[in-house]
């Protein structure tokens, strides 16, 4: 497998250079040069296969020989251990529940696979891997529990001090081992900006092997396919072939993944971007016009991203035809009294409780379906409604079940290092705790 910078394609990778240097100095993001349609013979078995089937089928096509076989099996059956059902709520509307990984949201498939990808290719003698990443909510608690323990790697999170949940912010700060928070005083785009400096700052680059594990590392975005792929073959049981999904957006890899997987031949009719006040996409959509913005705070913490990372993958694959991106996706934007209303909205007609960005996906599809009909609805639950306790009002919160595991989180000592949204605080951070 080979890949290409999206800001020079003649800068090309193998899928091991892509993985560990996550980002090329160019700025640009990782590409796969082929991206070919899975064979028939996929789709006529697909709704028999299991989702670990699925995923080896799906990552064995896509990253051709970059790793052997048998241990791509052994790699996806490890990582991919859980489920993602989809359930029925209504005629043509279905929920994707993505929450059922260690961290309780849908970057478990993204953070495992990745961990895993990375200590297969990680030789015992060589320099320590230091994994950045920059999480908004739930990337952070993913990557942590996906790197934990991994020898020879050391990952660091930034998280925006004040924007992120109680659960979350436990999930990123009370691990050890291998795994360090940083609490920086901005907002997630602030924490993102400081990732992406590291990785273009000369020192640091000789000073430590850095990578990174937000989605703009490709071994992030690939597994976010498998569950697309698996939900379609849910539905196929249900008698539906005709599906449109609607995604919570925030940095796009989410959308971006199901939009690879079309290029893959999956036959989805549309794609809802469902995004909170951070409507930089679905104004694009809209007007023509890319215009990055200051993030602001909302509800729907996880999306509060103003200028997506991700969004630079998929104007890449369609660059070759923007009208068919827009032909393909359909944007909408919510403020937090219109999430808050949705949240009830589910749980009146559903006796189902769902998170601020599941529930915004929710009103993202029911807006759309009101002129389409046809279609099967699935809107991603990108993560369980426990992790946000101070959303929601007493009727609903009571009808929410806490897990285990969240339960002992709650009795742990968070530990974390503030920092500013100054990069040289960051850097001297960085290169005084080698």
């Amino acid at each position: 497998m080979k890949l290409y910078s999206t800001n020079n394609t003649a800068h090309q990778v193998a899928f091991q250079d892509a993985v560990f240097n996550s980002m090329p100095q160019d700025k640009g993001l990782y590409m796969p040069i082929e991206i070919a349609r899975l064979p028939d013979s996929f789709f006529t078995e697909l709704p028999q296969f299991t989702l670990p089937e699925i995923a080896f089928q799906v990552a064995r096509h896509l990253l051709q020989d970059a790793i052997p076989e048998a241990d791509l099996k052994a790699l996806v059956e490890d990582a991919i251990n859980f489920p993602a059902p989809v359930i029925k709520l209504d005629e043509n509307v279905y929920v994707l529940e993505l929450f059922h990984g260690p961290s309780l949201a849908f970057k478990d498939f993204g953070a495992r696979f990745m961990s895993r990808v990375m200590s297969y290719f990680l030789q015992p003698d060589e320099k320590q891997l230091d994994v950045l990443v920059a999480t908004s909510g739930d990337t952070g608690g993913a990557v942590a529990l996906g790197f934990l323990g991994v020898p020879n790697t050391r990952v660091t999170i930034l998280y925006p001090k004040g924007k992120v949940s109680q659960i979350q912010e436990l999930q990123l700060t009370t691990n050890g081992q291998n795994i360090r928070a940083l609490e920086i005083d901005g907002t997630f785009d602030d924490c993102q900006a400081l990732v992406k400096q590291a990785f273009t700052d000369a020192e640091l680059n000789a000073q430590f092997r850095l990578t990174s594990a937000n989605s703009i590392n490709i071994a992030r975005l690939i597994p976010q396919t498998f569950y697309y792929f698996n939900a379609y073959a849910q539905l196929l049981h249900e008698g539906k072939s005709k599906v449109v999904f609607a995604v919570p957006s925030g940095n796009f890899g989410n959308i971006g993944a199901g939009l690879l997987a079309w290029k893959m031949g999956l036959p989805v009719q549309q794609f809802i971007a469902a995004t909170n006040a951070n409507d930089t996409v679905p104004a694009f959509l809209k007007s023509g016009v890319y215009e990055p913005k200051a993030s602001v705070q909302t509800i729907a913490n996880a999306m509060d991203v103003g200028n997506p990372s991700n969004w630079m993958r998929i104007a890449d694959l369609f660059k070759e035809d923007l009208a068919q991106l827009n032909h393909l996706m359909t944007g909408y934007s919510y403020t937090d009294e219109e999430t808050r209303k949705a949240m009830q909205q589910v749980f009146d007609q559903y006796n189902y409780v769902v998170c601020p960005h599941t529930a915004i996906a929710w009103r993202a599809l029911q807006d759309w379906q009101q002129t389409h009909l046809d279609a099967a609805g699935v809107f991603l639950s990108t993560a369980h409604p426990c992790k946000f306790p101070d959303v929601f009002p007493e009727s609903i919160a009571s009808h929410i079940q806490v897990p285990e595991q969240v339960k002992t989180l709650e009795a742990q000592q968070k530990q974390m290092v503030s920092l500013s949204n100054n990069f040289e605080g960051f850097r001297n951070y960085l290169l005084s705790n080698q």
